[in-house]
């Protein structure tokens, strides 16, 4: 039987033991380990370690990275309050200027409607003026037609009445033998003629 003690690193040792008898089955080799302290569990150095380099992350931290994320929080946080109140005052602002616009557009809508109507009343008047002009002009055209009419009218009666009384003194003197007086033939005319006008 061999014993072999080998040193590795810091505490750990291995240690190999062999045998060289034989066996029923044959030739067999028992190898036992020992190894040092647990590595899972940490040491107290490595506590101390762990421990300093958290405090002073946490130094760092608190002291150095905070304030400034807290600073970088509160200046986008402003920021953002700012932009809301700028968005609230141009929406506020976009009211009263549509409200003015509004104001105007019906201010000038009624202008428009007034001018509108004066305008119909000026044209309304225009149109009234130049149709008495021009009913005058045709009720003087009409009179002086009137009295042109009457006065051919009268003419034409003046020469019918002749030409009657020649052919009634012509036809009284044909069938009577002697030639009637004149101032009763036209009397006569005159009266069938207004009795014909009459009726």
């Amino acid at each position: 039987m061999r014993v072999h003690v080998t040193t590795l690193q810091g505490d750990l040792v291995e240690v190999r033991v062999s045998s060289e008898e034989a066996t029923t089955s044959g030739e067999a080799t028992t190898t036992a380990e020992t190894t040092g302290p647990n590595p899972i569990s940490p040491e107290g150095k490595e506590l101390i370690w762990g421990a300093g380099s958290f405090l002073v992350f946490l130094v760092i931290m608190r002291v150095f990275l905070f304030p400034k994320l807290k600073k970088g929080m509160d200046a986008r946080y402003n920021g953002i309050r700012e932009d809301f109140e700028q968005a609230d005052a141009t929406r506020l602002s976009a009211k009263t200027d549509v409200s003015k616009y509004e104001a105007a557009l019906a201010e000038v809508r009624a202008e428009a409607a007034g001018r509108v109507d004066k305008a119909r009343q000026t044209l309304d008047q225009e149109r009234s003026t130049k149709i008495a002009e021009a009913n005058a002009r045709i009720a003087s055209k009409r009179s002086a037609a009137d009295a042109e009419i009457s006065a051919a009218r009268l003419a034409a009666r003046d020469q019918v009445a002749a030409a009657v009384a020649t052919v009634t003194s012509r036809t009284t003197q044909l069938a009577v033998g002697k030639s009637p007086d004149a101032s009763v033939v036209q009397k006569a005319v005159q009266e069938a003629m207004q009795s014909g006008a009459r009726s």
